[in-house]
């Protein structure tokens, strides 16, 4: 879907680069987590990708044809969910909505999507009078309206409860197993390691490191299983090595003789990774 070389770019009044001779391909069908820390070029790595900053170094093909070819007409296939909802707050929600379909060719169900994410009751309200989640939920439904092969997402979860971010996450992924594709840029690594086939992580303006969530953690990290069982009047603790779990023999005399609490097995997260080749926790 896009091929990305050598990809840099530098704000009028800034001295250095902001990106750094980025090189990463996103395929057809797949959701791509675009990852780093604060200020190190995600967003602006996706203002390039839509076509709202476009004197950067390098280049970009979507779909086989250089990314600076295309017209308008580039915006009846993409859909854009930034960070920060933008909505006009005098108007309704309906009335947004209706509001912004009227650019598109294409237009989707969007009685439905407000259905599924719990805003179409609240539909006749102005946009002022929604909470932070309501115009989160808006702002998807927004991305989504002209049926995009292509959807950009930033923080798409940020500031959800929990069912609400669920249900979204739903939408992320029946959209992709209908054939669309997502770039996502998060700090939130949970929805990462649920929604992403591939993830990039981004340091000082470039791409440090590009695999699947499962081989990033085999790369990083080792597996464990840890046993929490009773000795005496005590609650004891042993880890034993994932790979060698098989011929260990100790494990297998403790799960036999011993009253079993809870057994878990420990893998690196994606959250630690970050830290290791980014250098900054995720949430910071």
């Amino acid at each position: 879907m896009f091929e990305v070389r050598n990809l840099s770019y530098k704000y009028p009044r800034n001295r250095e680069m902001t990106i750094r001779g980025m090189n990463f391909d996103i395929r057809q069908g797949e959701i791509f987590g675009l990852l780093g820390p604060s200020g190190v070029g995600k967003s602006t790595t996706q203002k390039i990708m839509v076509k709202l900053l476009t004197d950067f170094e390098g280049s970009i093909y979507y779909r086989n044809r250089d990314l600076k070819i295309y017209d308008k007409d580039y915006y009846q296939e993409v859909g854009v969910g930034f960070e920060v909802p933008v909505h006009f707050s005098k108007l309704t929600a309906e009335e947004n909505i209706n509001f912004f379909k009227k650019l598109y060719k294409n237009q989707a169900d969007t009685d439905t999507l407000m259905k599924r994410l719990g805003i179409f009751e609240d539909r006749k309200k102005k946009v002022s009078e929604f909470s932070k989640g309501m115009k989160i939920r808006l702002n998807f439904v927004r991305a989504m309206l002209n049926n995009p092969v292509m959807l950009f997402l930033d923080e798409p979860t940020i500031g959800l409860d929990p069912a609400n971010a669920r249900i979204l996450k739903n939408l992320i992924k029946e959209y992709r197993e209908g054939g669309g594709t997502v770039l996502l840029s998060t700090h939130l690594m949970n929805d990462v390691d649920e929604l992403c086939d591939r993830v990039a992580f981004m340091a000082n303006g470039k791409i440090v490191e590009t695999d699947t969530p499962q081989s990033l953690k085999r790369k990083y990290g080792e597996s464990s299983v840890e046993i929490t069982y009773v000795k005496g009047d005590n609650l004891q603790k042993k880890s034993f090595e994932m790979e060698t779990l098989s011929k260990n023999n100790e494990f297998f005399e403790l799960v036999r003789n011993e009253k079993i609490v809870s057994m878990h097995s420990k893998e690196t997260t994606l959250d630690d990774i970050f830290i290791k080749v980014t250098g900054v926790e995720s949430y910071a």
